[in-house]
């Protein structure tokens, strides 16, 4: 079984764009859970006041014994300059992914067979 989920959301407001997926997948008795998310945000700033906001990654691994399950997450952020018809603009993005697998019950399994 594989269940997709896509969100695309944008705020033209906030100049503000989110895009979300999300996938489920029960193989050979291993589910494993997929989330990945990205975030940009664009804002008009003046070249006097650039205060470019420092880059960062962050890694997670946990591997669980007990509940049988392992956990990966990353996340990433950044940002860049672009001029564009002489305006200067920050561009801040945050890319973050999350996978997990664990084991599925055997009990579970023999209904999903029939």
């Amino acid at each position: 079984m594989r269940d997709l989920v896509f969100k695309n959301l944008t705020c033209e407001e906030k100049n503000r764009r989110i895009i979300c997926a999300s996938e489920i997948v029960d193989k050979e008795g291993i589910r494993s859970v997929i989330r990945r998310h990205f975030i940009c945000t664009v804002r008009e700033v003046r070249p006097e006041k650039i205060e470019k906001p420092q880059p960062y990654l962050y890694v997670l691994k946990e591997h669980n014994d007990q509940k049988q399950q392992e956990r990966f997450f990353c996340r990433l952020k950044g940002s860049i300059y672009a001029i564009n018809n002489g305006k200067t603009y920050l561009i801040c993005f945050m890319h973050s992914l999350r996978i997990t697998f664990s084991s599925i019950p055997s009990n579970l399994m023999q209904y999903k067979d029939e």
